[in-house]
């Protein structure tokens, strides 16, 4: 760990040698500010920044626009440290490790590993900022998604969109005036949206559909159903929707998920995820009969059987004809009437399958899990909307496999 360290304090001093070698980035007495107008030389300044190596001192040359009355340094905006003393190289591993841990964790993972100190705040501000410009990159594409001017080549047979919904821990300010379902009627959480894509192009040896690989791209945020539905629909068109075979929607009985389906995907096969259906069906039975019973297992086999095969109507017969001597079971059939009823067409699993489709939106729900709750949910954690969602756009930014991208296209901008 010295000889690293060593080695770093050398490698230093050779790349501060290397930034400096250019005059401090003078232009000229003058030149253009910006916004119009000419900015003149005053004098060099120097400037701490800390690298993947060590802190370097860089020479800038400072120049000053008395129309605009603000400074400019053109060397800055060269190595991309405007606003900042932390070196693009330091703030991609800065964003890395803030987008996959607690920001505390992420800061002592930085000084074990690479040998970098930073303040925690430091992690936390440098990861939500970067979030933010994921975030703008990500709103260029809907933009130029949503004007037509993204055109797929390649035709796909099967696209998937699967859509669910997780609470985050939020500060109080976040969930003022909302309804919340703890005793106290307070909310303490915001939704996250999240929409998981996929292609399908072949079935296993079992006649089971096989995710294609690489193939899953993530999209989500707090925010109302409307906004998230125009978020998903220009990934779909950016992921091909418009020259597919087949699209198919999976979710859960949420009623705003539908009402996106139908909006933005007409004529996509609807599919409510079978075992989301099949916990309807064991609650059921678990509150009408003794939970573990004999009987309420009998009949949630049996019930789920019908399900299985596809057979809604059978099932909602059978509800039909229960007679629950509790108020409490009366309203749990009665809604559970109302579900299966108004998805029916969504639960047709056994054609489904033998269109070899997927019935389940277990990949959703694992992104639920890994994108949102794995970091936003963890014990004591209290966001903003802003900083979580930074959060999210990083995390779906690197498990859709496009982090690398979106710092290339930083670098070349």
């Amino acid at each position: 760990m010295a000889l690293r360290s060593t080695l770093h304090q050398v490698g230093g001093r050779l790349l501060e040698q290397l930034l400096n070698a250019d005059r401090g980035g003078y232009r000229g007495v003058h030149l253009p500010c910006g916004q119009g107008h000419q900015a003149t030389f005053v004098e060099y300044r120097r400037k701490e920044v800390r690298t993947v190596l060590a802190p370097v001192h860089v020479q800038r040359a400072y120049y000053h626009c008395g129309s605009c009355g603000a400074g400019v340094i053109p060397k800055d905006q060269a190595l991309d440290i405007v606003g900042t003393s932390f070196s693009p190289g330091v703030r991609r591993l800065m964003g890395r490790v803030g987008s996959k841990e607690a920001f505390a964790d992420g800061r002592r993972d930085l000084e074990e590993l690479a040998g970098i100190t930073v303040q925690t705040k430091a992690v936390e501000r440098v990861a939500e900022a970067l979030g933010a410009q994921v975030e703008a990159v990500a709103r260029q594409e809907r933009e130029a998604a949503l004007a037509g001017k993204v055109v797929p080549l390649k035709p796909i047979p099967k696209l998937y969109i699967a859509i669910d919904g997780t609470g985050v821990p939020t500060v109080p300010r976040e969930t003022a005036g909302r309804p919340g379902k703890d005793e106290t009627g307070t909310a303490k959480t915001r939704e996250a949206k999240l929409g998981c894509l996929f292609t399908q192009t072949r079935l296993d040896a079992q006649g089971r559909p096989l995710r294609d690989e690489a193939s899953t791209t993530y999209v989500g945020a707090i925010e109302s159903a409307e906004t998230f539905g125009l978020r998903l629909y220009a990934e779909a068109v950016r992921r091909g929707v418009q020259r597919a075979a087949r699209v198919i929607v999976l979710g859960d009985g949420a009623v705003w998920i539908w009402g996106l389906a139908e909006e933005h995907f007409p004529g996509a096969t609807q599919i409510v995820d079978l075992y989301h259906a099949r916990e309807h069906v064991a609650e059921l039975g678990k509150l009408l009969y003794a939970p573990g019973s004999g009987e309420a297992t009998r009949w949630t086999a049996a019930r789920t059987e019908d399900l299985d095969a596809g057979e809604v109507e059978r099932l909602v017969a059978t509800l039909e004809r229960l007679r629950p001597r509790l108020a409490a079971g009366q309203e749990a059939v009665r809604k559970a009437i109302g579900y299966f009823q108004a998805n029916a067409e969504r639960m047709r699993y056994a054609s489904f399958r033998r269109q070899g489709l997927f019935v389940g939106s277990g990949v959703v729900e694992a992104g639920c899990k890994t994108i949102i709750g794995f970091r936003l949910k963890q014990s004591g954690m209290r966001w903003t909307v802003r900083g979580a969602n930074a959060i999210i756009a990083l995390r779906c930014a690197e498990l859709s496999g496009r982090w690398e991208e979106f710092w290339e296209a930083r670098a070349a901008g």
